[in-house]
């Protein structure tokens, strides 16, 4: 078994010694009287948690500042879905391992994703050493051809997620109610449940479809999907911003986890009034997702929290609304509750995800309050290390291979967007 010592970090306070053994967080105290095969300076750094990004298309790097400034039925219409139709294994595989090497700069260690060609992104995943939920993409289009095929696909899928190692995690992903049919959502519901998966699936995301969800089903979208039985704990929303306080509650009674994806939502002007309060006195789980980089342009989870915490204060005008403190549980603790993980903290007994933050930076000098200084003055360029599942992925900002992912995944775009 492998070992790992990070002496000397900051803590929550205190400078301690952080032991790992294997995967785990085995001790954590001060002056730890252990040997460790590897041993890391945590000197002038604080250690937190790996940061747990809950939505995400990872390939979608690819689409990075191709389409932006539109409107979001258009952009997809126009922009995405005509090119994701050219996509390869290739394509997909080498837009993975650039959201990889983006999230592990910046501080990400798990993740949930939704995208075609699961295989290309669980490869990826799997060789750059992150823990990921890989979500099988459904789309029929209420083409009962599509419906049978997709049925077909997601069985397969899910026998060959099983050559991957433990990092990896199947789970199904219904597109939206406006791309799935009623027969394909009510199977994956019951295909999911039977096998203890999550599903991953965009609700409520934008006011146009609220209002065709109430136009084509005679029900808004949460009402909609309660009326085919798919609330339950294995279901994970992205978006919800068009919600009202009966919905809220539907989504509690039935353990729901909801994914708020802020930045995504600013740019494609989807909606800014997501109702994280009223969702945590309800006792709804919720995360913090980047979306993928067409519609937010990055994967920095630490610049997603400061975007979620100021969005929260500026519609209710309210200073107090989502402290420092939640926007960080909600990238890390509740990440971890909807993901089904035992991380989130830096405790013994938990999985070894931890990031080693530089404090000798502007960001973080004074340091009152780290927790502030990290939520609302760093970015995710103060990551120096990153280790996942005891595996340490970034030293000293370093990621193997970092320059071939750059100019490849750059070499994909441009021949796509030609195609």
């Amino acid at each position: 078994m492998t070992t790992l010592l990070i002496k000397n970090v900051w803590l929550n306070g205190d400078i301690v010694d952080i032991f790992i053994e294997g995967n785990t967080i085995a001790q954590v105290g001060k002056n730890l009287a252990v040997t460790a095969q590897t041993t890391l300076d945590g000197t002038r750094k604080a250690a937190i948690p790996g940061l747990i990004n809950t939505h995400g298309h990872a390939a979608m790097t690819l689409f990075r500042g191709w389409g932006d400034d539109m409107p979001l039925e258009k952009w997809l219409h126009e922009r995405i879905w005509t090119r994701e139709a050219k996509m390869n294994e290739e394509d997909v595989y080498w837009g993975a391992k650039l959201a990889c090497l983006e999230m592990i700069k910046t501080g990400t260690t798990s993740a949930l994703d939704m995208y075609p060609f699961f295989n290309a992104t669980a490869r990826a995943v799997d060789e750059m050493g992150l823990r990921m939920t890989v979500a099988a993409a459904q789309f029929d289009f209420f083409n009962k051809n599509n419906t049978e095929t997709t049925k077909a696909e997601t069985l397969q899928l899910f026998d060959d997620a099983k050559k991957y190692g433990s990092r990896i995690t199947f789970s199904v992903g219904p597109h939206a109610i406006y791309t799935v049919s009623a027969e394909l959502l009510q199977w994956t519901r019951d295909f999911a449940r039977a096998n203890r998966l999550l599903i991953h699936l965009h609700l409520a995301e934008s006011r146009a479809e609220h209002d065709n969800a109430v136009s084509q089903f005679g029900l808004s979208p949460v009402r909609y999907i309660r009326k085919l039985g798919l609330l339950s704990p294995e279901l994970v929303v992205a978006h919800a911003v068009w919600l009202d306080d009966e919905e809220i509650a539907m989504l509690a009674d039935h353990d729901v986890k909801v994914v708020h994806n802020p930045n995504s939502n600013l740019k494609m002007a989807s909606g800014f009034q997501f109702k994280y309060e009223e969702m945590k006195r309800a006792g709804v789980t919720v995360g913090i997702g980047t979306d993928g980089c067409a519609s937010s342009n990055n994967l920095d989870m630490v610049e997603a929290m400061k975007t979620a915490a100021l969005q929260q204060k500026a519609w209710r005008y309210d200073p107090t609304a989502m402290p420092a403190q939640d926007a960080l549980d909600c990238a890390t603790a509740n990440g971890a509750k909807i993901l089904r993980l035992h991380s989130g903290k830096i405790e013994a007994g938990y999985l070894a995800d931890i990031c080693l933050v530089d404090l000798c930076t502007p960001a973080f000098t004074p340091n009152f309050d780290f927790v502030s200084n990290l939520v609302y003055a760093a970015n995710g360029s103060c990551i120096d290390t990153v280790i996942c599942d005891g595996n340490i992925l970034m030293q000293h900002r370093q990621v193997r291979g970092e320059q071939e992912i750059l100019d490849r995944a750059a070499a994909v775009a441009y021949r796509l967007m030609e195609k």
